[in-house]
């Protein structure tokens, strides 16, 4: 969640509802996966079902050559997807392909009170999540794998308590309602199609690239033969690929509405006035020309645009009895 860059007061303005040592009163169910999630999963299956194709053509040819059973590496892959929940794997993602670092004592001071009120809050186990700093001048935050929440240290350094706090629960809503694990699970099990097919277009390309060196003919003649293939492999899998080409539309839309969710979580939690407040300065800084608009409406924004946002925000921000 994108927020501006706002000035630090040197108080703070948070109202802890739990103070260390209160007693806490957790949910029996500490997440779960609402439809959103469920719906992200089921956009993913065309990928998988592609995926395991490959997976299922690469374990046969090893098995051909150096005799090692096909449903070995096939179990091995499809049990992989459970290292999203291990906590060394976890780890290793953060620190090294999101590039995330542990707080600093300075850091976690800052980070760790507020952490607790907004886990508290929402009745959730606060220690069975970690806590990551992002080394950036951007102010975000992000929710990722199974137990990893991360916000920059721009964030960390220039929100007040109570915005911080408002974005940590946006983030822990991803979390509950199971955004964070099932996009995980998504990306990891459509990895071995993606890759296959952007060999298989860089060799294509290649192909013709060499064709043409030699004759226009040739060329033609193999841009025909690779279209039969193409037909041909539509035709046995009753179209599987096209929808491929619709799948980043219908999974942005998706993205928006999990946004939408986590925005709820965190009105629900008492932060609608601090969201709100983020979401009037990034328009404000719009109108002025000196925000960023990377987060502008689009088919394939992951985000919904601010003012929609702020639509959905109003109901928690109108006085209670009207």
């Amino acid at each position: 969640m994108h927020v501006p860059p706002q000035p630090r007061p040197d108080h703070d303005d948070l109202h802890y509802r739990h103070a260390p040592g209160t007693r806490v009163h957790y949910r029996a169910r500490q997440r779960s996966a609402d439809a959103t999630a469920l719906g992200r999963l089921a956009l993913h299956l065309p990928a998988f079902l592609s995926s395991l194709l490959v997976v299922l053509g690469t374990s046969a040819l090893s098995e051909a050559w150096i005799g090692l059973p096909a449903w070995v590496p096939t179990s091995l892959w499809l049990g992989s997807g459970a290292l999203a929940f291990h906590r060394p794997s976890e780890r290793f993602l953060a620190r090294h392909l999101l590039r995330l670092q542990y707080p600093l004592p300075a850091e976690r001071a800052l980070l760790a009170p507020v952490w607790r009120e907004v886990t508290a809050r929402a009745g959730v186990d606060g220690d069975r999540y970690e806590l990551w700093v992002e080394d950036s001048d951007q102010l975000n935050a992000l929710a990722a794998a199974g137990h990893i929440v991360a916000v920059t240290r721009q964030a960390l350094e220039h929100l007040p308590p109570a915005q911080l706090a408002a974005v940590l629960a946006h983030e822990l809503g991803h979390h509950t309602a199971g955004h964070s694990w099932a996009g995980l699970l998504g990306w990891w099990y459509a990895l071995p199609g993606r890759l296959a097919w952007r060999g298989l277009t860089a060799a294509v390309i290649r192909l013709v690239r060499v064709a043409s060196g030699f004759s226009y003919l040739a060329a033609g003649i193999l841009l025909v033969v690779i279209g039969w293939l193409a037909l041909a492999t539509l035709t046995l899998t009753y179209g599987l690929p096209l929808l491929l080409l619709v799948l980043p539309y219908a999974t942005a839309a998706v993205g928006r509405r999990a946004e939408l969710r986590a925005d709820a979580h965190a009105a629900e939690l008492g932060f609608a006035p601090m969201l709100a407040r983020m979401l009037h300065d990034v328009l404000a800084d719009e109108s002025a020309g000196t925000g960023a608009r990377g987060d502008l409406p689009g088919l394939l924004s992951t985000h919904p645009d601010h003012r929609t946002r702020l639509h959905h925000l109003q109901r928690y921000l109108e006085p209670r009895g009207r």
